[in-house]
């Protein structure tokens, strides 16, 4: 339920972030794949969020939240509780702004987006890899340090930046009759939500999820959020439950939530780094394993899939952990 002081930001919000964000974020291209439309029956086109600087859309909305403070608030920076794509993201607002970023993250992070994170300035503060942990580790940090708390999602400053990248979209692409994004936390799909629901209201939104961290979908059908607190998926970027806020978009807005395997993320991964070129992380991969797997849903339809980041560990890609147990099988057997 939510509250009645709670704000929720609107379509005019979002079209004053994306002008103050234009000058600290890139216009992302859309890539589209003959041999992936084939495959599909669909007409898609990939938002390649990838190739924002920080290599995630979520510099949308921290870049909107930490260009949006006065002077005086910025002068004791900012902080935050994240998996690694928002605090690589606020990390790089910030240091664009010149202010201090504070951000607690699972000790079991990739260690490509806790170096990310210390590239751009952020003081990283480890935590257990639990919703519980998260929190309580940092309220202890944002007592110490009087940081601006930027909520990853549950943000309306953070819900509107993310809500710039449909915008662009549905420019770049004249149209769509349905986008589908990854749902952890809700941030990108409430922005979706946001400016579609105004934009092009035609356009169904869908979500996408990991079936191992799938709380969002229950949450769905159950009519009330339903929060898991540490749950395990390659999709590490979709660990986290609903807020108030975003569950208020998902709720009234999101038409359906599908989700995927792990072994069916890792081949959609495979597929997309072969027959798009582009690195994408597992998270941003959920998209495509769902329509895959659900044909019938999108077949003949103009789909939309956001490419939501692509900060991963070269050395550690799930199919190459794959191919190493299988190896490791057969030596047994020899």
């Amino acid at each position: 339920m939510l509250d009645s002081d709670m704000y929720i930001p609107t379509y005019k919000d979002m079209l004053e972030a994306h002008a103050r964000i234009q000058p600290h974020i890139r216009r992302t291209p859309v890539r589209v794949s003959d041999y992936l439309n084939e495959l599909t029956g669909a007409e898609l086109f990939f938002k390649c969020e990838n190739f924002q600087e920080p290599g995630a859309f979520k510099v949308r909305g921290a870049a909107n939240a930490v260009f949006g403070l006065d002077d005086e608030q910025a002068k004791k920076g900012v902080a935050t509780h994240s998996s690694g794509n928002h605090a690589s993201c606020l990390s790089y607002a910030a240091m664009k702004r010149g202010i201090p970023c504070n951000v607690v993250m699972p000790r079991t992070a990739p260690q490509a987006k806790k170096d990310t994170v210390r590239r751009y300035g952020g003081k990283i503060t480890e935590c257990e890899p639990s919703t519980t942990s998260r929190e309580a580790t940092f309220a202890e940090v944002q007592a110490a340090t009087g940081g601006d708390f930027v909520h990853p999602y549950n943000d309306h400053r953070v819900i509107a930046g993310q809500g710039t990248c449909s915008k662009e979209f549905i420019e770049q692409t004249d149209g769509l009759d349905m986008v589908v994004a990854p749902i952890g936390g809700g941030g990108m799909i409430s922005g979706t939500c946001l400016t579609l629901s105004t934009l092009a209201p035609e356009t169904q939104v869908i979500a996408a999820e990991p079936e191992q961290a799938d709380d969002a979908y229950r949450s769905f059908k159950a009519g009330h959020i339903i929060a898991d607190d540490a749950p395990k998926t390659i999709a590490d970027g979709l660990l986290v439950p609903l807020k108030e806020r975003t569950w208020h978009f998902v709720s009234n807005h999101v038409s359906e939530i599908y989700t995927a395997s792990e072994q069916e993320i890792i081949d959609a991964m495979k597929l997309t780094w072969k027959h798009l070129r582009v690195v994408m992380e597992p998270s941003s991969a959920v998209p495509l394993a769902t329509v895959l797997k659900n044909p019938d849903a999108f077949k003949g339809k103009r789909v939309g899939l956001i490419i939501t980041g692509g900060n991963v560990d070269l050395d550690k890609l799930p199919w190459l952990a794959t191919a190493r147990n299988t190896q490791n099988t057969i030596s047994d057997r020899g």
